[in-house]
């Protein structure tokens, strides 16, 4: 009788934890939809601020029902210009302002947009999926980004990219293949998983116990491929990206990401990787881990529009 009320009991529980687990499933599908597009997002751009240096246009746009707020730095000199549009690494994020890259992009003739990350300072909506492993939601709203961007007569819309750090990485990878994006220049990103990022972050500060970087490789390799995976979106990709890693950042699994961009470089993707020694995770930080590599972004940037 005993064995039999213990039978019924182990039957109620993985009954329960089936449906518990359904229920995850249908809140996360609904809180970070998979069909989260943003391809003709509604416009509305304030009036320009005209500085001694650039230009300010605050935008905002909606995309999956949330508003999305923002601003556009302009260079002075007359029009059409290329454009790049900022996207955020982890956390709470707002707006970039006119400072670190910016200025560096806009001096050189590149067009900046930048806006408060989704449920974050005047951006509605729910903050941060991407914190969660979601990213369904921050592409579509970089793709929204670019479409509205597209939409400018001063700018030119077959010359607008996506640059970022870190998470940005991922949220790119699939905003490109929702977009007709021109490039992608990248910095302290990863195409491994998101959570062999996660697991390499937490045995790189000693999580675990002192552990080798051997050991730390090995850990990854056998935790496998798991949580949110750029590699599909990134085999379709084809326009040009940067990845700019520094050598010793502590926030992404450094030679697993080298070896897999140069995998994915082998076969035939138009990537390219600049390393910096000794640098750090925060190569677009103020200050930067190295203070080169702004420019480089920069300039790698420039070779691939028109000023």
């Amino acid at each position: 009788m005993a064995r039999r009320r213990l039978v019924s009991l182990l039957i109620v529980v993985v009954a329960l934890g089936v449906s518990i687990g359904a229920v995850f499933v249908v809140m996360n599908y609904l809180a970070d939809p998979p069909t989260a597009s943003c391809a003709t997002p509604a416009a509305t751009f304030g009036p320009t601020n005209n500085l001694f240096n650039h230009e300010e246009v605050p935008v905002h746009f909606t995309c999956e029902g949330a508003v999305q707020a923002g601003t556009l730095y302009l260079p002075t000199e007359p029009g059409p210009h290329p454009a790049a549009i900022w996207i955020h690494g982890a956390g709470p994020a707002m707006r970039l302002g006119f400072g670190g890259v910016v200025p560096l992009l806009v001096n050189a003739g590149i067009a900046v947009f930048s806006y408060d990350k989704r449920g974050v300072g005047e951006s509605q909506g729910s903050c941060c999926p991407g914190d969660n492993g979601q990213y369904n939601l921050l592409s579509a709203d970089a793709a929204g980004a670019l479409a509205v961007l597209a939409s400018i007569a001063d700018l030119r819309k077959d010359e607008i990219g996506f640059i970022g750090a870190s998470q940005a990485g991922w949220i790119a990878a699939k905003a490109a293949t929702m977009t007709n994006v021109a490039f992608i220049a990248l910095a302290s990103a990863t195409p491994m998983t998101e959570r062999q990022a996660n697991l390499y972050e937490r045995l790189s500060r000693g999580d675990d116990g002192k552990l080798t970087s051997e050991e730390i490789s090995r850990r990854i390799a056998s935790a496998g491929r798991s949580g949110f995976d750029p590699l599909p979106f990134l085999r379709q990709l084809t326009a040009p990206s940067l990845w700019m890693i520094g050598t010793a950042d502590d926030r992404i699994p450094v030679p697993e990401s080298i070896a897999l961009l140069d995998q994915l470089k082998n076969e035939g993707r138009p990537i390219e990787v600049v390393t910096f020694t000794g640098a750090g995770h925060g190569l677009l930080d103020t200050p930067p881990t190295d203070p080169n590599a702004p420019p480089t972004l920069v300039n790698w940037v420039l070779k691939r529009v028109h000023v």
